[in-house]
């Protein structure tokens, strides 16, 4: 009989259990019998202990040189190369998405820490003349404090990695609350940190319940800067309680990305942008393509083409070589998926292909299993057509010329990532000009980031701050200006 391993709590540099006693299993969503692990269901008081240990350890390490600071992450990177296999198959069990996605996603995470390890030896400020011909004026940047990170269960390495390692090596301290999912990648991952040597205190872990540990990280008097990505329903809730108390706040949300297919697009690229960008990690992204807006004159061509290859992906366990789309991470997040194309059948929509796994699959009943689905006959009042899914699901939508296009992929609440295939130079500045979106793609599918980029969504997609890159100076510090006369 196999006995699952309990994970801990990292606080002050030690493991340790929660003052509650209580765990919590991690399910392999590929395989519902199947427990990965354990780990902590904290509360308030294990909050207080890590926010506590930052909050001790935070004076030396701002003092620490930004080369120092990097110097540790370097050291990081290296670890997390050396275990990749460990940590991107743990990730696997724990999420569902395929073995060579989460091998993909950790070697990214391994990139992020060198990245931001460099950026410890760039400027932090600028000389600025002043009026008095005697002074000297100048900013400098300092860090916030304690920074609270709370993350989401759909990139369990590359999002807590790529809001830690900037906030470490621009000096803050971190408490981070990884998704309960996936709270076992994120121990091999904060196992890296110990590994490497950052003093005690300096990067702590709680796991938990979103509204107790998240809550609380938002509530916390002695943390000075909040970092978020998830739902647009919570992300709200913590700016809320961030803002009443005077404390720092980015929110990366929500999306309903759409891609446009013109007249003249190279339509076979454009279907398989559709399908790797809409259902890649079972269309688990927040840049995931949800909506195909096609023109017209090619729409019935493209919709064949589209409904070919999809039926032609492989759902199964993220352990097949040969599966193409694994389950979706949770069973919260199946029946979720699933309530959407049940009202888009109910609101008019046609559905193509997808929906439910026949029961009859023994492969995969005991799964958290979706088919890839794909609708047509979408009109823009629908559910599907404005709310995120957060899953397989595909809605065609036709338009006659490019301003109405752009209209229809305007016509959201969301405004985080949009993609255009097309030749014409025109179509290309107009959409560039007019897509109400942080990120645009020109022949290339809507999900894709690249780390030294500034990410971030408009309108209600994000709180209007930009993670990644050199941008993500901005958050984790503040401008200090400094007026020197002798």
């Amino acid at each position: 009989m196999t006995i699952e391993q309990t994970y801990l709590n990292f606080i002050d540099g030690k493991w340790s259990s929660s003052v509650t006693g209580k765990v919590t299993g991690s399910i392999n969503p590929a395989n519902s019998n199947e427990i990965v692990g354990y780990v902590q269901d904290s509360n308030e008081a294990d909050l207080d202990l890590a926010v506590s240990a930052a909050n001790r350890a935070k004076e030396s390490w701002r003092k620490l040189s930004g080369a120092a600071r990097g110097d540790y992450l370097f050291k990081v990177a290296n670890l997390l190369e050396a275990r990749l296999e460990d940590i991107a198959t743990t990730m696997m069990l724990e999420m569902g998405k395929t073995l060579p996605e989460c091998k993909g996603e950790t070697t990214r995470g391994v990139a992020i820490l060198r990245y931001y390890a460099g950026e410890g030896m760039r400027k932090i400020g600028d000389v600025i003349p002043s009026t008095d011909s005697e002074a000297m004026m100048f900013t400098t940047r300092v860090p916030l404090g304690v920074v609270g990170v709370i993350t989401p269960w759909n990139f369990p390495v590359a999002i807590p990695v790529w809001k830690m390692a900037p906030a470490l090596v621009y000096g803050n301290t971190v408490v981070i609350k990884p998704a309960l999912e996936t709270s076992i990648t994120a121990a091999k991952l904060l196992a890296c940190f110990e590994d490497a040597g950052l003093p005690a205190g300096v990067v702590n872990m709680v796991t938990g319940d979103g509204a107790v540990i998240g809550g609380g990280i938002a509530n916390h008097p002695n943390i000075q800067g909040i970092t978020f990505t998830g739902s647009n329903r919570v992300g709200k809730q913590i700016g809320q309680a961030a803002l009443s108390r005077g404390a720092k706040y980015q929110l990366e949300m929500g999306g309903k990305n759409p891609l446009i297919v013109a007249a003249d697009a190279n339509l076979d690229l454009a279907v398989e942008a559709a399908i790797s960008g809409g259902l890649k990690s079972t269309g688990q992204k927040c840049t995931a393509t949800s909506r195909v807006l096609v023109h017209s004159s090619v729409y019935d061509v493209f919709r064949t083409k589209l409904l070919d290859q999809v039926k032609q992906l492989k759902l199964g366990n993220g352990n097949d070589s040969t599966t193409w789309m694994g389950p979706c991470a949770s069973e919260k997040q199946r029946d979720t998926v699933l309530s959407y194309i049940n009202k888009g059948v109910a609101e008019g929509a046609s559905l193509l292909f997808g929906g439910s796994v026949s029961a009859d699959d023994e492969e995969l009943k005991n799964g958290y299993y979706v088919q890839p689905t794909v609708f047509d006959n979408v009109t823009t009042d629908m559910t599907i057509a404005k709310e995120e899914i957060f899953g397989p699901v595909l809605a065609l939508l036709p338009f006659e010329d490019l301003k109405e296009a752009v209209a229809l992929a305007n016509d959201v609440e969301y405004g985080l990532s949009a993609s255009i295939y097309t030749q014409n130079i025109a179509n290309i500045l107009t959409f560039i000009s007019d897509m109400d979106a942080g990120l645009v793609r020109i022949n290339a599918e809507t999900a894709g980031v690249e780390l030294q980029a500034p990410f971030g969504g408009m309108k209600q997609s994000s709180s209007h701050s930009r993670e990644q890159g050199q941008a993500a100076i901005e958050f984790f510090t503040s401008i200090k200006t400094v007026f020197l006369k002798a």
